[in-house]
């Protein structure tokens, strides 16, 4: 029935508050039929009173089980933890901290990383185009930035349009003119190239396109390295996947080691697991490795002996800070002749989100197939119909990233020096932190060659693991919590990208603002000792975080002094 009289703004929708008098409603004919608030919720009292209770048709039982099964530490109970938190505080709870640190993702411009200016005019103009018909607009901004601006405007209707499925036709150009120049190939084809709503759709896309369907018989499996991205244990899961995983070597800088590959190969071929894809990350996440030259060609031809398809992670490959240079595997491939070159798969995946962009919210990515059968990249088009098309802000986010001012443009010294300030800066916090942890007690920590993260590992005592079992926590899990009741700074423990066993780990991102980034440090390194010594094995322990709250043990007065400073 449609309302005829004001809605009181004290009564709810049919089912709400019983408050604020009766309402009267029209028939369908627009006459007032008498029947008020009061006379329809007695009528719902009355049927509810008689009629059975019905069992919700979704729930915790009947939903998918892949769902449920899924884990994605990154975002896993520390972040919930540092959320009850953060809601303590703003509640006015007092604790040793102001707000916490979230050091637990790789998401640049939420810990200040400034956004690039070029990328942001150019998408100003975009998403406002209004601004170019303004003379003293126009007049304020770069020659090259107007110019880039309306290239993307005259290929398509309008930013706020659907565009081709694979992505706009021009961007898709500039991705493969990227690639040619980066590797020094051919400029490949735009059918190859795919942009997608960051990365990691992508990646679910062709999980979805590689697992076959469990009453098939058939039980795929992808290799993935160990520590990895849980984005990759999660997706395999979610298309009915199994993870066949391969450690990495940490005692060599994280290094690949082929005979482990071949080792985790034969192991998933005796439980029945029929091997399609091998996901590697360069520069790794959580481990900052980067693979050299010849371990990408071990990796191809592995590939090609075994019969599998390569997925190439390379959103890292701007966050390079040791001597070690990025190579893209497609570069490799290019070199090492026939039959290779023509005959293994590839599928390599890139995003604005990382590097000195550090664009996350736009969600711009791309992937490229190559040596792919035409009728998969079909398929793969089918796939991304489905979803009509990426997020147009985020595909010219991308086509600016591949194609940035050059020398001789009005916008390329500011851009030029942007860039490189924040390059360099984490280049510098990759190296400060790296140190700071190989100087605390029971503590190694590679070097972080590459993309945004450290991961150190910790030597846990006897006591501190008796705690975490007493507590109903995995080691790493505690030592972590602990950490962020502390100080407030939230990482990822290493369980939650898998590890060698009887090894404890965590991963922390190196993007705090270099300005505060020593203090972040001093952070580490003082709750780390405080901790070493409340759990030293054999006699008392020389500190205490004694007192406890809703949200776990309280830390000393030492504690409590080194970390008080606002974050």
């Amino acid at each position: 029935e449609r309302e005829a009289a004001p809605r009181n703004p004290r009564v709810g929708s049919f089912g709400g508050s019983f408050g604020g008098g009766p309402r009267m409603y029209a028939t369908p004919s627009g006459d007032l039929g008498g029947r008020s608030d009061m006379a329809l919720q007695r009528a719902a009292l009355l049927l509810a009173a008689v009629l059975p209770v019905a069992a919700a048709s979704l729930s915790a039982a009947t939903m998918n089980d892949q769902v449920k099964a899924a884990q994605y530490a990154v975002r896993g109970p520390i972040v919930a933890k540092a959320g009850e938190i953060e809601a303590a505080l703003a509640s006015g709870e007092k604790m040793p901290f102001s707000k916490t640190v979230a050091c637990n993702i790789g998401n640049p411009q939420a810990l200040r990383q400034r956004p690039l200016s070029f990328h942001r005019q150019v998408l100003s103009l975009i998403l406002y185009p209004e601004q170019l018909e303004d003379p003293a607009a126009r007049a304020a901004l770069p020659d090259d930035v107007v110019a880039r601006a309306e290239k993307y405007m005259a290929n398509m209707p309008n930013v706020g349009a659907y565009t081709h499925s694979q992505g706009l036709p021009g961007v898709r150009k500039e991705v493969t003119e990227f690639i040619a120049r980066r590797d020094g190939t051919p400029v490949g084809s735009t059918d190859n190239v795919f942009l997608t709503n960051g990365a990691s759709e992508g990646v679910r896309m062709l999980f979805q396109v590689c697992m076959r369907a469990p009453d098939t018989g058939v039980k795929d499996g992808v290799l993935v390295p160990i520590p990895q991205y849980p984005l990759y244990s999660a997706s395999i899961g979610l298309y009915n996947g199994s993870l066949v995983p391969y450690e990495l070597d940490e005692a060599t800088g994280w290094s690949l080691n082929l005979n482990t590959v071949r080792k985790s190969i034969q192991d998933a071929r005796r439980k029945g697991i029929n091997v399609r894809a091998m996901v590697f990350i360069n520069p790794g996440n959580p481990t900052g490795n980067c693979l050299s030259d010849v371990e990408l060609a071990e990796l191809c031809t592995l590939a090609h002996e075994e019969g599998f398809v390569l997925f190439a992670d390379e959103v890292y490959q701007e966050n390079v800070y040791g001597t070690r240079p990025f190579i893209s595997c497609k570069k490799v491939l290019a070199s090492m002749g026939q039959p290779w070159a023509n005959q293994v798969e590839l599928v390599s995946f890139h995003t604005v989100s990382k590097g000195a962009y550090g664009e996350c919210g736009f969600r711009g990515g791309y992937f490229e197939t190559t040596n792919i059968h035409p009728d998969v990249v079909q398929q793969i088009y089918k796939v991304a119909s489905i979803n009509l098309s990426p997020n147009v802000p985020g595909q010219i986010a991308m086509g600016i990233m591949v194609t940035p001012p050059q020398p001789g443009d009005e916008s390329y010294p500011r851009f030029h020096r942007e860039h490189q300030a924040t390059v360099q800066s984490l280049k510098r916090r990759a190296r400060m932190i790296t140190d700071a942890f190989n100087t605390m007690e029971g503590v190694e920590c590679q070097d972080c060659d590459g993309a945004l993260y450290s991961f150190p590992k910790i030597t846990l005592s006897r006591k501190a693991q008796e705690a975490a079992r007493a507590a109903g926590k995995a080691p790493d899990v505690f030592y972590c919590l602990k950490m962020l009741e502390a100080t407030g700074l939230s990482v990822v423990p290493g369980s939650g990208f898998g590890q060698a066993d009887g090894t404890f780990h965590f991963r922390t991102t190196i993007l705090p603002p270099e300005n505060q980034f020593s203090r972040i440090v001093g952070l580490f390194t003082s709750f780390h000792k405080q901790f070493m010594d409340e759990y030293r094995d054999g006699g008392s322990s020389r500190s205490s975080y004694g007192g406890s709250s809703s949200y776990g043990s309280r830390p000393t007065a030492a504690v409590n002094a080194m970390s008080r400073s606002r974050l």
